[in-house]
């Protein structure tokens, strides 16, 4: 049997294994050794992960989909279930699914049998919650295990990216490694060297650790509600002086893992009696359209297609043809940046946070390691730089540091595969 770090990202997932002393990360969809953390249910029973569930519902295939998967850890939800047509199944059954599809990728890749994993973990699953943060890795860990895993061990994922970049130094120095993904943001403080890079024992390193529950999905759901949510009737008024219309609809939508929620057929009863008292019937003509052919995941896809685009240029455009003719959405970086700022403020604070946990001003911090999809925002990097001016900043393997760096701490923990 073998050992392995597997990544269960909120946006996307990674699994490592160890080829000689090396971390390898497994390609888990085709050459790709990411894969979104994404599933489909077809309508005739078949199931799809990846890439590939994601296709099946652009191409209009009957079925649901179900992103951000890892969002539902430690909230109310993963104790819910989802309509799948006639039948229902429970977040947990999801999740387990879509860990157990991954596991049996990798060892078809890899032609060995994992039993041993180091599984990655956010500094906090859920913010200022213990009970709740804690039940969030028992239910992971049971999943795990259910997934086919004799032992489950857990990582912070910053952590993990540490020891990846320790690799790649020649000299000691005092790192923040800063890992800002689709769900969470995570930082730690950690002395980092050559010479520390084999020992047995790495606590004394380790610094300092904390998080937000902020992550892409974040700013794409800030993003969605000042930009898109209005063109469906968001904060639009009613007909009776004083009130609008409810905003919990807007914000499910602009929410990946509540999408589903809107597709439940009294929400959609809800819309039409909410229309008929509307000063704007029109715009939630066009919420109704969404709802009614299940394609919130679509605006959800494309508003995260126009963050990650204003990521490299100052414009993007939101394609809302297919809701009504001539409809759209243009955004542009300081749209962007206005609101979604406060989220930059916040994951900033955890860094000032980590300082003080540390005993350490700014600018003893020697070098930051960025890793993550969502250090691609300026605002966010310029965030965390300011945090610690003076220090070195270094962009890691943005999917694939976390993985790696969990494989290599499998290896401290279990030993040479066998």
């Amino acid at each position: 049997m073998s050992i392995c770090g597997l990544d269960f990202g909120t946006s996307n997932t990674t699994l490592g294994t160890i080829d000689g002393r090396t971390p390898a990360l497994a390609p888990l969809e085709a050459e790709h050794t990411t894969i979104p953390s994404a599933i489909f249910y077809e309508a005739n029973g078949n199931v799809l992960i990846g890439r590939r569930a994601m296709e099946a519902y652009i191409e209009g295939t009957a079925g649901r989909l179900m992103r951000s998967l890892k969002s539902v850890l430690g909230t109310s939800l993963i104790e819910e279930t989802t309509r799948l047509g006639r039948a229902r199944v429970g977040f947990r059954d999801v999740i387990a699914y879509y860990v157990g599809a991954v596991k049996r990728r990798a060892e078809q890749a890899t032609g060995r049998e994992l039993r041993r994993v180091v599984h990655g973990r956010p500094v906090h699953f859920v913010d200022n919650a213990p009970d709740a943060d804690r039940k969030a890795e028992e239910t992971l860990r049971s999943i795990a295990k259910g997934a086919g895993f004799d032992e489950v061990t857990f990582q912070f994922e910053p952590i993990a990216a540490a020891l990846d970049y320790e690799r790649q130094i020649t000299s000691e120095e005092l790192a923040l490694i800063a890992d800002i993904g689709g769900g969470t943001s995570d930082f730690s403080i950690v002395r980092l060297g050559p010479e520390r890079h084999g020992k047995a024992d790495r606590a004394a390193d380790i610094l300092a650790n904390d998080g937000v529950r902020i992550g892409g999905t974040d700013f794409d759901r800030q993003l969605s509600l000042g930009v898109v949510m209005p063109l469906f009737g968001f904060r639009s008024a009613m007909k009776r002086a004083g009130l609008d219309v409810p905003s919990s609809y807007f914000h499910d939508l602009a929410t990946w893992s509540s999408i589903n929620r809107m597709y439940e057929s009294r929400v959609i009863a809800d819309i039409r009696q909410v229309r008929q008292q509307a000063s704007r019937p029109e715009l939630l003509d066009r919420l109704i359209r969404v709802i009614h052919e299940q394609r919130g995941h679509t605006l959800a896809m494309e508003v995260e297609d126009a963050k990650i685009a204003l990521s490299e240029k100052p414009r993007a455009d939101i394609p809302l043809e297919w809701v009504a003719p001539g409809l759209s959405a243009d955004v542009d970086r300081p749209d962007l940046v206005s609101h979604t700022k406060q989220l930059a403020d916040r994951i900033a604070a955890r860094i000032r946070n980590c300082l003080v946990q540390a005993g350490l001003a700014a600018g003893d911090i020697d070098s930051v390691f960025l890793t993550g999809g969502s250090v691609k925002l300026a605002h966010v990097q310029k965030a965390i730089t300011k945090a610690v001016p003076a220090a070195r900043i270094v962009e890691g393997d943005i999917f694939g540091a976390v993985g790696k760096g969990l494989t290599l701490e499998a290896l401290r923990r279990y030993g040479p595969a066998n």
